[in-house]
């Protein structure tokens, strides 16, 4: 029997995820300066290569995780052992990826501002049973309702903190214990070409940000 890990098109499904996003928004990375933010074992990062990216800045708190096939392509910077939170970039960046996990997306959004190019995108992953209160989950999985919810309080705090989401689009794969993910495109709020397709969050439901 064969191993389905030899199928996927990327090193771990969530590189499908990023694709996903890619087709959704219609952002081709292609000659592109990345970064990916919580790359791990670099699903993210191998899609962008794929897709063309000239350069990617792989960044992650672990140590050796990052995919072997990845780690020695001369087109990966790797940042071993370093928090997105405080990573410093030495060139500005036209398109960051974040898959952050236990570190709330609030908290990453401000460094990211200050190596984004003015009109660079931000594609983030938005995992809301991570960015819940403890008590919101049941068996560890949030049900749609409180989904809904939290992403909606998550993209509303990335607006109040001077960025433009641009759109969403639910994730083609769940998460960890099957919760709901969404991919959320960004931009800075002073971008020089405004996103022709910014959400005016009508679409989300009133919540307060999560603390």
């Amino acid at each position: 029997m064969s191993d389905p890990r030899r199928q996927r098109a990327y090193v771990t499904r969530a590189g499908e995820k990023l694709e996903a996003a890619l087709r959704a928004f219609s952002l081709n990375p292609a000659g592109r300066v990345c970064a990916d933010l919580g790359s791990h074992e670099g699903g993210f990062v191998d899609c962008l290569l794929k897709h063309g990216a000239v350069r990617v800045y792989s960044v992650d708190t672990s140590y050796g995780t990052l995919a072997w096939t990845l780690r020695r392509d001369p087109r990966v910077v790797v940042f071993e052992r370093t928090n997105a939170m405080h990573v410093a970039l030495p060139e500005p960046i036209d398109l960051t990826t974040i898959d952050v996990g236990w570190t709330r997306l609030g908290l990453v959004l401000p460094n990211v501002a200050r190596w984004l190019k003015p009109d660079g995108r931000v594609i983030a992953l938005v995992k809301p049973h991570y960015e819940a209160d403890p008590g919101q989950l049941r068996g560890g999985v949030l049900d749609d309702e409180a989904v809904d919810l939290i992403v909606g309080a998550v993209l509303r705090a990335a607006t109040d903190a001077g960025w433009t989401v641009c759109d969403r689009v639910d994730s083609p794969l769940v998460g960890h214990g099957g919760n709901r993910e969404v991919l959320a495109m960004l931009a800075r709020s002073d971008a020089p070409n405004p996103p022709p397709k910014a959400h005016d969050m009508k679409g989300f439901p009133p919540g307060t940000p999560p603390r």
